[in-house]
């Protein structure tokens, strides 16, 4: 096993539906572009409010992948 040298970016997802989505939104059009994804964490969770109830969800995640060899 040879040993992984990551390198993390930011980025801010957005829903209408809730976290969850807004996560995999962010995960899944980094994915087009980045590769080796390995992992995310969590570091901001943001919302609009509308009548009295969440309408809006932002995530802003910290995604880690590894470094080409």
């Amino acid at each position: 096993m040879s040993d992984h040298v990551y390198k993390k970016l930011e980025l801010t997802g957005t829903s209408k539906t809730g976290l969850e989505d807004a996560i995999g939104n962010a995960i899944k059009r980094a994915s087009t572009t980045v590769h080796n994804l390995k992992w995310f964490e969590v570091v901001d969770i943001r919302g609009e409010i509308a009548a009295g109830a969440p309408s809006y969800w932002q995530v802003t995640i910290k995604a880690g992948f590894t470094l080409d060899e």
